[in-house]
């Protein structure tokens, strides 16, 4: 007869019925499944899964959304969305896990709800840190490792076993079986091919940068580890199997999603929402991981080690590899959106496979996985990932810099501003130029020398007093305590892209005559009376000119020192984005699409891709005050004698680039010494009120432009005054919607903006001292004969105050500005 075994553990249900046989095993303790006949705590656990994985997903989108929203609306993101949403995604994750976790007898729902709970946990904590300036991405990454370390810390030290787990292996060989070697060098394989995505289509930021992003990466990884760890596996069974991948996986992925989708900024979070998916990957492992040791009660409940091996890189990838404020709207085409789009879903695809794969071949027990087969697959798939970073990657460090503003600014009061005319411009512009350069030799002598002796690579600039340093947050607390430093602010880079931007063309057929832009402000009456720009240079700082348009090649000054490409070295005039074509275009283009089609123009790349810094725009406005040849040094080899006449400024610094409103105010000012007229775009942020805000349009020593639609109406989108301090602005106004100007290509487009109205403003300038040259360098007369000819608008709305902070002096008119011009001998 047989031998009675012990009653099974009080709370188990009975073990099923097996051969008879002299031993009785006790079953494992935790049940997978609810009790027989009550469905509705997994129908629950599942809805509840949808509703966690929904609001998580839609608070990323959303803060980023609005982000983006006010950042095109107002040019400025609002603070706290991001973080708010995130909060309140946690908190409506919450409410269903404390149920799941605390009311349902079935271990496994439960195992759920303490998961998804903890997820919900780090979703709000890590939101609150998105109140973190978008560009202090170093101090950012800082305290995300910092909080997910001690979370992870805080559920290893209470997180400890309540039950006794014995022995789970069948026989006495596979109780030597240790697999926890086997399966981490799989996961560390698998986490290789996952982070291959982004080796190919991102770029890593500063040194810091990154070591802080790997610390960042490694800490959710081992917080994500503490939540899922063996125990949670244990409850959807512990065998393996496709049960184990898809249930474990599916429920493991939804606390992924909420501890992910947490970690970093606005926008980097989109990518992170890819990240679940390596939950799958991980439940094909988890069972073959297990130590089979008995666990025993009051011990901590062991971590898993290929759910840090996994999560690890993929966070690791899209905190490392993208620069969180270039994941942008501002950024079109083919840039840093899209290819952070692309590294993201193929990070799913290959975390998808990887799944796949090991639930196939591991699925039959824990004996399959061999030490010397594992090694041998992460042994490969670390090498592929290395050969992917080496060869269609973009190796390298390109983080941020410092633009460090020094505190002893230069005096140009005694510039004689009385000398006109073309000799007298010229007297002018050189006394600034060699007065600004001697200030800046002067006053950043000691500074650079400290820089020196610490190794640093940084960049002098005399037009604003200042340096931009190659550094991270370590080395701005140092700045920041110098006595000769007056502000340290952020110098933002654009990251390398795997591919070159697609070159912008348009489809409209050219012009046959005159644009009806053109035939507003009466420019071809001017060249009617023989007035057509001759004897004029127009300066143009944007993302580039093709410099082979039909309409723009003859018009080209020329020489060593008429064009210049911080950003991508370029010998001749090119441009990939077609804003600078088209701006210069309606300048001085000719077939009737410029005011000025006889004046001459000079050309520098300060926004390659849409996005530019101080340092960028200071390399182009330093270039037009004293341009110089192509390899030169700006501060010796400036020729000033050959900078253009008037500047045309379609672009703006808002905060996110890294400028305060008076970080520009000097580079400005001393364009004025020098007589050289700077005329500027109001900005794109109407109607409101108080939306002239960004340098350099703000500055009342620049001409600032807004614009109106066909009909001559303000266009809504025209940025309104009062600029800061109560500053009347803009100035005067031209025709912004639907212009139709140059693209690169040779082609024609219509594009609406105040960067549209900018350039007739310029190209007036131009007609101006082309019909007399005695004024050129007198700015307060043109100014003068710019406004006073300009065409009132009526009816215009003063809830900004002065009707001047809506249109100006009203519409430019070309025609009677130049008679002007003339009569004044």
């Amino acid at each position: 007869m047989t031998v009675p075994g012990p009653p099974p553990p009080s709370g188990q249900p009975m073990p099923y019925p097996g051969p008879p046989g002299p031993y009785w095993a006790p079953p494992p303790p935790w049940d997978p499944g609810p009790p027989r006949g009550n469905p509705w705590p997994v129908v629950g656990a599942a809805f509840a899964g949808v509703w966690i994985a929904a609001v998580t997903v839609a608070a990323q989108w959303i803060g980023w959304f609005v982000e983006q929203l006010g950042l095109a609306t107002t040019g400025d993101a609002p603070a706290g969305v991001a973080a708010v949403c995130g909060v309140v995604a946690a908190v409506l994750a919450a409410i269903p896990s404390v149920l799941l976790a605390v009311l349902p007898r079935s271990p496994g729902v439960r195992a759920a709800g303490r998961a998804w709970l903890l997820g919900a946990g780090a979703l709000g904590v890590f939101s609150l840190l998105r109140l973190v300036p978008m560009l202090e991405h170093e101090i950012y990454l800082l305290a995300l490792a910092a909080v997910a370390a001690l979370g992870a810390l805080a559920l290893r030290l209470t997180s400890r076993n309540k039950t006794e787990i014995p022995e789970e292996s069948s026989s006495p060989d596979e109780a030597r079986t240790d697999s926890r070697w086997p399966v981490r060098l799989l996961a560390l394989g698998a986490g290789a091919a996952i982070l291959a995505p982004w080796l190919w289509a991102g770029a890593l930021g500063g040194l810091t940068e990154t070591l802080l992003a790997a610390a960042a990466a490694t800490a959710i990884g081992w917080l994500a580890a503490a939540v899922l760890d063996e125990p949670f596996w244990r409850a959807y069974g512990g065998h393996g199997g496709p049960r184990m991948v898809l249930v474990g996986g599916l429920v493991a992925g939804v606390a992924l999603a909420a501890i992910a989708g947490g970690a970093g900024q606005a926008g980097t979070d989109l990518a992170m929402l890819m990240i679940p998916v390596v939950a799958f990957t991980a439940a094909a492992l988890q069972p073959h991981a297990r130590t089979l040791r008995p666990v025993r009660p009051g011990r901590r409940r062991r971590i898993s080690g290929p759910v840090l091996l996994l999560v690890a890189p993929a966070v690791f990838g899209p905190l490392a590899f993208v620069d969180p404020e270039e994941i942008t709207l501002l950024l079109t085409g083919r840039d840093v959106p899209y290819w952070t789009g692309v590294a993201a879903l193929c990070m799913w695809l290959v975390a998808l496979v990887a799944g796949l794969a090991y639930g196939l071949i591991l699925g039959g027990g824990v004996r399959r996985a061999r030490t010397p087969v594992a090694a041998a697959v992460a042994v490969l798939l670390l090498a592929a990932a290395g050969v992917v970073y080496a060869v269609p990657g973009t190796p390298g460090l390109f983080g941020d810099r410092l633009f460090v503003v020094l505190a002893d600014q230069p005096d140009l009061s005694g510039i004689d501003r009385t000398r006109t005319g073309q000799a007298g411009r010229d007297a002018r512009a050189a006394d600034v130029y060699r007065t600004l350069v001697a200030h800046a030799e002067d006053s950043q002598r000691e500074l650079r020398a400290a820089l020196d002796r610490l190794g640093l690579d940084y960049t002098p600039y005399y037009l604003v007093n200042a340096i931009e340093v190659d550094a991270g947050a370590g080395i701005r607390t140092w700045l920041e305590s110098r006595d000769d430093v007056a502000e340290v602010r952020p110098s933002p880079l654009l990251r390398p892209l795997p591919a070159p931007v697609e070159t912008s063309t348009g489809s409209v057929p050219a012009p046959t005559g005159p644009t009806p832009a053109i035939e507003m402000i009466r420019a071809p009456a001017a060249w009617e009376i023989g007035v057509r720009g001759a004897g004029i240079v127009v300066g143009t700082s944007d993302s580039g000119v093709d410099g082979a348009h039909p309409a723009l090649r003859d018009g080209f000054r020329g020489g060593d020192d008429s064009w210049f490409d911080p950003w991508n070295h370029t010998g001749t005039p090119q441009d990939h984005g077609g804003h600078g074509t088209h701006t210069i275009g309606s300048a001085v283009g000719a077939n009737g699409i410029g005011v000025a089609p006889d004046a001459q123009w000079v050309g520098c790349v300060n926004l390659d891709r849409n996005l530019g810094s101080p340092a960028r725009y200071l390399d182009c406005l330093q270039f037009m005050l004293a341009p110089f040849p192509a390899g030169g040094d700006p501060f010796t080899d400036g020729r000033p004698q050959r900078a253009p006449h008037v500047l045309t400024n379609s672009w703006g610094c808002p905060d996110i680039e890294g400028c305060a409103s008076g970080t520009l105010a000097g580079a400005t000012a001393a364009f004025a010494a020098a007589g050289i007229m700077f005329v500027a775009a109001a900005g794109n942020t109407g109607p409101s009120c108080d939306s002239v805000d960004d340098p350099p349009a703000l500055y009342p020593d620049v001409l600032t432009v807004g614009a109106v639609d066909d009909q001559g109406a303000v266009a809504d989108f025209s940025s309104r005054g009062p600029a800061e301090g109560g500053a009347v602005k803009p100035d005067v106004m031209a025709p912004g919607d639907n212009v139709l100007s140059a693209m690169p290509g040779g082609t024609y487009a219509r594009n609406s903006g105040t960067s549209m109205a900018t350039p007739h403003v310029a190209g007036e300038v131009a007609l101006i001292w082309s019909a007399n040259p005695a004024l050129i360098g007198d700015l307060p007369l043109t100014r003068q004969l710019v406004t006073v000819n300009a065409t009132q608008l009526s009816g215009q709305s003063t809830v900004c105050g002065p009707v001047g902070n809506t249109s100006g002096s009203g519409v430019i008119s070309v025609f009677g500005a130049v008679q002007d011009a003339q009569n004044r001998g």
